[in-house]
């Protein structure tokens, strides 16, 4: 028994022992450890890779030079031949060196943009990390970023600002550039190329240039509070600007100071002595700074410059702190040859200073806008109303190539002869009737005829056979959209621009291809990379109809009764069509007979194509009223500079197509779309106030192929022909609601015949921007 005891003590003590002494690593441990090793090394390579792909996109980095970093961030515009003809406007940076900048707004500039800019060496891994905190924590006042100030610098002087440019590649490059510009140029040095380099608002860069521009002062003339009012603003100058946002400018001041209070730069009663201060004290009303783009120059590009701009936003630029070299299309020669025909006396004799002009001129073989003026008299301005953009005015009678006769050749295969019918009309579903000027009938004529008469009746009717659907098509290969459904009362007026009227003329000039109208041809990043733009062409129509329109749209000029006479160029070839809008029912005894609210011109050679608009601002005020007489002021402009324009491009007469047929109908050449040569009928004028009397043996055989004999006419009429010359306007009113580009409304009209006034009534939709007269009278 003792025996058996004594050996299950044994065994129990050595049970003990080993219990007791070293013991093997539990299995959870060995498995952490070897995670905590492949994090480690997951780590160890990440670093490795992040060092690898900075330095391989370091090596790829644009250069930074000093010129970069002095110069100013402004965007500069240069027309066609690489002259600079815009600074952003105010664009004119006064340089301070360093010794000239007060001390305090060194300080300021420290404590808000970088609190350890001087012991930093152009990154700051310690800012960073910081200010991830403060922003999460909400502790920084808002004054924390992860960029130092010298990573500022290299952004401004090297790099785009485009949200599209914010990329790894683009901060890894900035941060190794900042390395470089810490280590080759001093702090003085670097804090003064970034004071006379921020965009402080309003077109102005650079502090001292602010000081000037707001305080009407030098920077070493300024208070503290205004220190440091210049001191908070380039992190959002239009946001911080103290004339026109004085709450968030005093807010931004205010927690500059305070930065400035914390770094024990300045004490904190001075900062609430400054802060008491009102933020708007000793701001000056004339806001003017030097080296200016000399006025002239800027009245003369005024209207281009803007659209300029807006072509530049839609392409995503930062046109105020880009740093952009902005190439354009403007033709200077032909800018300014248009500037002074419309404000000078030397051309054109004007009724008012008030009577305005909207005109735009396209290159038509690539869609480069040449030249644009959109007001005359405009005064010492920037970006003023751009009336050669605008969509709110009817284009009246210049629409009926644009949406009857183009689409009726396109998709009818009407010839040049079509017999069209200028009787009596009214718009289907309503008992509103259809005039021309004289409010006479015409009976049966030529398609040719009803075009460079400009009688409205055939013109409606060709639309009514066409349908509004294949017009609106054919509209869209030109560029326009609508938002509403166009009507029939839009064939003889549009709701468009003349930039757009001149793109869509364009396309009768080339041959049937549309180029999207564009000034920016070349835009300059600051960092060197070039971005080219162009209008890639996109047949519109045949070149059958485009031949086609055009041959009629000669006639506009050159025919005795063509309603475009004063646009007429002695020996130049040219095609182009007339408009002018008269006033609506209730307004039309308060102006002479013969009044219209606007009066076009669109006229195009192979090189260049011009549309014009003339008339009010204010249309509905007293003597506000284009004459019957002053409706040839939009031709006179269009003869002037076109006449210009001839003289630096060749002359040259558009070629016959092979599916273009010629022939000879009535003893005058005419074409028709080769296979389709339509119904020849007898288009002697017969009017109301007269009979018509013709015999003609011209018919077509029975395979379709012209066979002509002799004719004889014998016409007995009481229309007149000279009557004829003047043109038809549509009557509109005044759109009072929409966006500009809707082209459905109708309206009322007033129609005139010897002194007896005829006054039918009309509808107006006020959500509709197209407002031709359902009794349209007079479309020119």
């Amino acid at each position: 028994m003792s025996s058996n005891n004594n050996t299950r003590e044994t065994r129990m003590s050595r049970n003990a022992d080993r219990q007791s002494g070293p013991q093997k690593p539990h299995h959870g441990w060995r498995t952490f450890r070897r995670i905590l090793y492949v994090i480690v090394a997951v780590i160890v390579l990440g670093i490795l890779a992040g060092a690898g792909l900075f330095f391989y996109y370091a090596q790829s980095a644009p250069k930074v030079t000093q010129s970069a970093l002095s110069s100013d961030a402004s965007t500069r515009v240069y027309d066609a031949n690489g002259k600079v003809i815009s600074r952003l406007g105010a664009q004119n940076r006064t340089y301070v060196k360093s010794d000239q900048i007060p001390a305090l707004l060194k300080k300021a500039v420290v404590s808000t943009e970088d609190r350890r800019f001087y012991k930093n060496s152009g990154i700051d891994p310690v800012r960073i990390i910081g200010a991830a905190f403060s922003n999460i924590s909400g502790s920084s006042l808002g004054m924390q970023g992860g960029s130092t100030l010298t990573q500022q610098l290299v952004k401004l002087s090297v790099f785009s600002t485009a949200a599209s440019d914010r990329t790894l590649k683009r901060k890894a490059q900035e941060a190794w550039l900042a390395l470089k510009v810490d280590h080759d140029y001093s702090k003085d040095q670097i804090l003064e190329y970034y004071i006379n380099k921020v965009y402080m608002g309003n077109g102005v860069y650079g502090m001292q240039t602010a000081a000037q521009y707001y305080y009407g002062k030098k920077l070493s003339q300024l208070n503290l509070s205004q220190l440091a009012q210049l001191a908070g603003m380039p992190q959002s100058p239009t946001n911080y600007d103290p004339i026109h946002y004085p709450k968030y400018a005093t807010q931004r001041r205010n927690l500059v100071l305070q930065a400035m209070a914390k770094n024990n730069v300045i004490t904190s009663a001075q900062a609430q002595e400054a802060e008491a201060v009102n933020v708007q004290t000793g701001l000056v009303k004339d806001h003017t700074t030097s080296t200016q783009i000399s006025a002239k120059t800027s009245k003369v590009v005024d209207a281009y410059l803007k659209q300029v701009y807006a072509e530049l936003k839609t392409k995503g630029y930062n046109t105020t702190s880009g740093g952009l070299k902005v190439y354009t299309n403007l033709d200077m020669g032909a800018q300014k040859k248009l500037y002074d025909i419309v404000n000078g006396s030397t051309y054109i004799s004007f009724p008012s200073d008030k009577f305005q002009v909207g005109s735009t001129i396209v290159n038509p073989n690539n869609g480069k806008v040449v030249a644009m003026i959109g007001g005359r008299k405009t005064g010492n301005v920037t970006f003023g109303l751009n009336r050669a953009v605008q969509t709110d005015r009817s284009s009246a009678s210049t629409a009926k190539p644009l949406m009857d006769y183009g689409p009726a050749i396109q998709y009818l295969y009407y010839p040049t002869y079509e017999p069209v019918k200028d009787t009596e009309f009214t718009y289907p579903g309503t008992t509103k009737k259809l005039y021309d000027w004289d409010r006479k009938y015409q009976g049966t004529i030529t398609m040719r005829k009803a075009l460079y008469e400009s009688r409205n009746i055939p013109a409606v009717r060709t639309l009514q056979n066409v349908g509004i659907s294949k017009a609106t098509t054919f509209l869209k290969g030109l560029g326009m959209t609508f938002d509403k459904t166009l009507t029939l009362q839009n064939g003889i007026g549009l709701y468009i621009s003349s930039e757009q009227e001149a793109a869509a003329y364009a396309a009768f000039a080339n041959g049937g291809t549309y180029y999207k109208p564009y000034l920016v041809s070349k835009v300059v990043t600051q960092d060197g990379k070039a971005h080219n733009y162009l209008s890639t062409g996109k047949r519109a129509m045949s070149s059958a109809t485009a031949f086609m329109l055009t041959d009629m749209m000669k006639d506009v000029m050159t025919n005795e009764n063509g309603s475009g006479r004063s646009a007429a160029i002695s020996g130049l070839y040219q095609a182009g069509k007339t408009g002018t809008d008269s006033y609506p029912d209730d307004y039309a005894d308060k102006v002479p007979d013969g009044a219209t609210m606007d009066s076009w011109f669109t006229g195009y050679t192979k090189n260049y194509s011009v549309s014009v608009w003339t008339g009010y601002d204010k249309q509905f005020q007293t003597g506000h009223y284009v004459s019957e007489t002053q409706t040839t002021i939009a031709q006179e402009i269009y003869k002037y500079e076109m006449s210009y324009l001839a003289s630096k491009s060749t002359n040259s007469d558009w070629t016959k197509p092979d599916t273009v047929t010629e022939t000879r109908q009535n003893g005058k050449t005419e074409y028709y779309v080769t296979g389709h040569p339509g119904t020849v009928s007898d288009t002697t004028a017969t009017s109301q106030y007269g009979s018509t009397n013709t015999t003609s043996s011209s018919a077509y055989s029975s395979n379709g192929q012209v066979t002509t004999n002799s004719s004889s006419r014998n016409t007995t009429s009481t229309t007149t022909e000279s009557s004829t010359s003047k043109e038809s306007s549509s009557t509109e009113q005044k759109p009072t609601g929409g966006t500009g580009d809707d082209d459905t409304t109708t309206s009322s009209s007033t129609t005139t015949s010897s002194s007896t006034s005829t006054t039918t009534g009309g509808t107006t939709d006020a959500g509709d921007n197209n407002h031709t007269n359902a009794n349209d009278d007079t479309n020119n």
